[in-house]
């Protein structure tokens, strides 16, 4: 008898390898990033990770369907890749339009909004992350470089990569949703800061989202 079935699912070497991956991968800002900030200086911490939890869902939605060969349609079938990645590309154009439009409001200002139900930030939070077709290419291209097939069992190995880089990414992002509730006291004492960071935050958007729509013909084939 062996102890071949206790052993994990992948390696060290592969654990290690997908977590500096996801590391990376999550320090990079990205449309995941700007909402839950948003929603965190917005509406306090505990918006934010509300909305955090619906983002962690659209990874497991991702994972799921990675492993089970079905993320595949997102990249088989251009059009619906380009029109999921076109809604994403419009909506962070209307975020940089909001931050740098006269009397506009920057994604990370504070004002008397109106306050979002628990449901709606979870819902949010679970299509900012859908609308990101990126994360279905990275569980087709990047994970399963880590997989190894002597050590069997593809299945369980894709499932487990994939939950480190959950893991790693919902930390991350709660860290981030703590510090930018912080933000919001900082800016209210300094007006001009407020100014800056709404055309910063525009300009950035506007960039991201330009980014977005050249990169939608290569992506849509892997």
């Amino acid at each position: 008898m062996t102890f071949t079935a206790l052993a994990p699912p992948i390696s060290a070497a592969a654990a290690v390898a997908m977590i500096l991956t996801a590391l990376t991968m999550v320090l990079i800002p990205g449309p995941n990033m700007i909402y839950l900030a948003s929603r965190s200086v917005s509406q306090g911490r505990r918006a934010g990770l509300i909305s955090l939890a619906g983002t962690g869902l659209g990874f497991i939605v991702y994972m799921l369907m990675a492993n089970l060969g079905l993320a595949v349609v997102f990249v088989s079938l251009p059009l619906l890749f380009i029109g999921l990645k076109a809604a994403g590309v419009v909506y962070l154009a209307y975020l940089a339009w909001q931050a740098l439009r006269p009397a506009g409001r920057g994604v990370f200002e504070v004002g008397d909004l109106p306050r979002d139900s628990v449901g709606r930030l979870f819902r949010m939070g679970l299509m900012t992350n859908l609308l990101n077709p990126k994360v279905a290419i990275m569980y087709l291209t990047v994970i399963p470089q880590f997989i190894d097939p002597q050590r069997g069992h593809p299945l369980l190995q894709g499932l487990a990569l994939g939950l480190l880089q959950i893991v790693v990414s919902l930390t991350v992002n709660a860290l981030i949703v703590i510090a930018a509730g912080s933000i919001a006291s900082f800016l209210a004492r300094r007006p001009r800061w407020v100014i800056w960071q709404r055309r910063t935050t525009g300009v950035l958007l506007g960039a991201v989202a330009l980014l977005l729509a050249f990169d939608v013909p290569e992506s849509a084939h892997v």
